[in-house]
């Protein structure tokens, strides 16, 4: 997965970008834009979304510490990718929506329980207490998931504009 000058330029504006709407959403807590890019992202670039998707990883530990929680995000996002990924790439068209809607919205309501692991990892807890703070945690991952469905109404219109625009410049570059 070589990159171009320009393709490292993009995923790193994009990254930043993914950061920028992430914090100008921290006043709303668990509702972000962070899974609507990654689908986003995943269905234009595929292989290479991992890209921009770590740069904002990265910006994130450098900018807000890189501390027991940051660690969490460098798997956390890319379930999200992956899930994406497996998801075949000749979906009706008018299936995209909703089926990319709800796999970001799946992502949001299981946060928490992605997030577990390291948590009963990082402090000894025990499978309840992993579950109870699971449990803990539900009604914020139900904000995070209603919330990642009707953010997904912006997935289907940032891929056409990211499409047409990586299609204008393979035209201009060819």
């Amino acid at each position: 997965m070589k990159l171009s000058v320009r393709e490292t330029a993009v995923f790193g504006m994009l990254g930043a970008i993914m950061y920028a709407a992430k914090a100008a959403l921290e006043f709303l807590p668990n509702i972000h834009l962070v899974g609507v890019f990654i689908v986003v992202l995943t269905v234009v670039y595929r292989n290479k979304a991992l890209y921009p998707i770590y740069t904002f990883v990265l910006i994130t530990g450098f900018l807000n510490g890189f501390n027991l929680w940051w660690i969490p995000y460098l798997y956390i996002w890319t379930v999200l990718w992956g899930a994406v990924m497996l998801l075949p790439r000749n979906i009706p068209e008018k299936l995209r929506p909703v089926v990319y809607m709800l796999v970001c919205s799946a992502h949001g309501f299981l946060y928490g329980t992605l997030y577990a692991p390291f948590q009963a990892i990082a402090f000894g807890m025990s499978f309840e207490g992993t579950i109870a703070w699971i449990a803990a945690g539900l009604p914020w991952d139900c904000v995070h998931g209603i919330s990642n469905f009707v953010c997904g109404l912006l997935i289907m219109p940032l891929v056409n504009i990211l499409t047409k625009s990586e299609k204008g410049f393979m035209l201009k570059k060819g």
